[in-house]
């Protein structure tokens, strides 16, 4: 099925570049989504943006790039952010989650509590590939 509403996005391995991602998610905010899962995912698209630069990039030069990519269907959206960084076992993080009391590593079950489908694979030895799928 062809999405509603596919969008591309390169930046390079920066928080500052967050403005840059979460400016270019607005144009998401249309229906068929409504607002307030609109905003769910764009939680979920700035986690995995920081996730990405703060830890699968953590050491890399700067001008390593982050590529986004969002899909609009009339029942889910589809957010894929691609890295360079070492394989990551998301499952086993997931299993790990740490209690509310923790200081930190609460992206991951905040993604897993948005999203209907949270995975991250390696792809073509390379790269991987987090994608958070949320219906409505």
């Amino acid at each position: 099925m062809q999405p509603l509403q596919k969008s591309h996005l390169q930046v390079n391995t920066d928080l500052n570049a967050l403005p840059k991602v979460l400016t270019w998610f607005d144009q998401f905010n249309c229906p068929p989504i409504n607002y307030q899962t609109w905003l769910k995912c764009q939680l979920a698209l700035a986690e995995g943006f920081t996730n990405a630069v703060r830890h699968a990039h953590r050491g890399k030069p700067s001008t390593l790039s982050i590529e986004l990519e969002v899909a609009m269907f009339p029942e889910r959206m589809e957010i894929r952010i691609w890295d360079w960084g070492a394989p990551f076992d998301l499952e086993k993080a997931i299993h790990r989650m740490p209690g509310k009391e923790a200081e930190g590593g609460r992206g991951i079950p905040l993604m897993c509590r948005i999203a209907d489908v949270l995975s991250y694979t390696r792809i073509d030895n390379k790269r991987n590939c987090l994608l958070i799928i949320k219906q409505y």
